[in-house]
């Protein structure tokens, strides 16, 4: 656990990038901020009334003499924000007067933020619910290329495992697309193997999981897993992306070795795809809680920016982790220009 986030530490640390935290008067984001500028990660900025957290950072004794803030209602960039906006909204119906009390929130003005490229990425979600976070960026920004449907993953880090990369895998899509289809359901693992091989350096294992493996059981749920692996194969052949999966066969290779003994996957899995977000919010959470298992994340994949959400039940600890992944994906996408 400890190697795999230093080693996203040390990458962050080489080219730092501007994140911002539109939740400053959280005390959990203000002492991440502190240690993440502290410790040379990221460049953080809050973005909120600076008064107001200032009195927030003198109780709690945070110093935050040299962390930058943008301030969406004084903000000289305001205005101009405000009028891109509604450039990138009209065509949705918004007026000019309705996109200027829209930047005034600070997730919009974020989001603009990085439309902008006046910052690489965001984090939120430490005390407002998931749909604040991402509504905003869905809306605005863009997919990257070849990307029909943006999804978000975990990182889960279980101690003393013997199983996944090191005790480290991927579970997908856990926090935003709800019931996907096959279609949907392909691209999810074909995204989620390219971000653990291109963000992550771990060499994918895909499994779409569910409660049959390779036609113990038969029903609907199970034809769209199925389809999935199809679509998904025939996509990226160049990828191990196996199903349809149970769990205990996608990672266990004593299971394994009796269901599919010549399978590159099975018993070796280190991506979990899951056949919808009642599984995988399912999964991830019990995970975290019976393993003791770090969960970093909902993180976006498939936007142009990098970006995650928190949850409201985060830690500090939690928050420099998920700001150090978002560092790290943002310098990957601004090298993909």
């Amino acid at each position: 656990m400890a190697i795999f986030l230093d080693g996203l530490k040390e990458r962050a640390r080489r080219e730092k990038s501007r994140i911002l935290f539109p939740e400053p008067e959280d005390k959990r984001i203000l002492s991440a901020c502190r240690i993440l500028k502290d410790e040379g990660l990221v460049e953080p900025f809050l973005v909120g009334d600076p008064e107001k957290v200032r009195v927030v950072a003198a109780k709690e004794g945070i110093n935050l003499m040299d962390i930058g803030f943008f301030n969406p209602a004084a903000d000289s960039g305001g205005s101009h924000l405000g009028k891109e906006l509604y450039k990138v909204r009209r065509h949705k119906g918004i007026s000019p007067e309705e996109a200027d009390k829209l930047i005034l929130d600070p997730m919009y003005f974020a989001t603009m933020l990085l439309y902008s490229g006046e910052a690489d990425g965001v984090v939120a979600g430490a005390s407002h619910p998931t749909a604040w976070t991402f509504k905003p960026l869905l809306q605005i920004l863009p997919k990257e290329p070849g990307i029909n449907y943006v999804s978000s993953y975990f990182v889960m880090s279980v101690p003393n495992s013997v199983y996944g990369h090191n005790g480290v895998f991927i579970y997908a899509d856990c926090g935003l697309i709800t019931n996907p289809d096959a279609e949907q359901l392909a691209e999810i693992a074909i995204a989620s193997a390219d971000t653990a091989k291109n963000l992550f350096e771990i060499e994918p294992k895909v499994a779409l999981l569910s409660f049959s493996t390779k036609g113990s059981g038969y029903d609907p749920l199970i034809v769209k897993v199925v389809d999935a692996t199809r679509l998904a194969n025939q996509k990226r052949p160049d990828l191990a992306i196996e199903g349809e999966l149970q769990v205990d066969a996608a990672m266990v290779p004593e299971v394994a070795a009796k269901k599919m003994a010549d399978s590159p996957v099975a018993g070796k899995a280190n991506v979990l795809i899951f056949p919808d977000l009642n599984s995988g919010n399912i999964a991830y959470k019990l995970t975290q809680r019976l393993a003791n298992a770090e969960a970093w994340g909902p993180l976006v994949q498939g936007l142009s920016k990098a970006a995650s959400d928190l949850s409201r039940g985060c830690s500090v600890e939690d928050i420099v982790a998920v700001s150090t992944i978002v560092a790290v994906q943002a310098q990957r996408l601004k090298r993909r220009g």
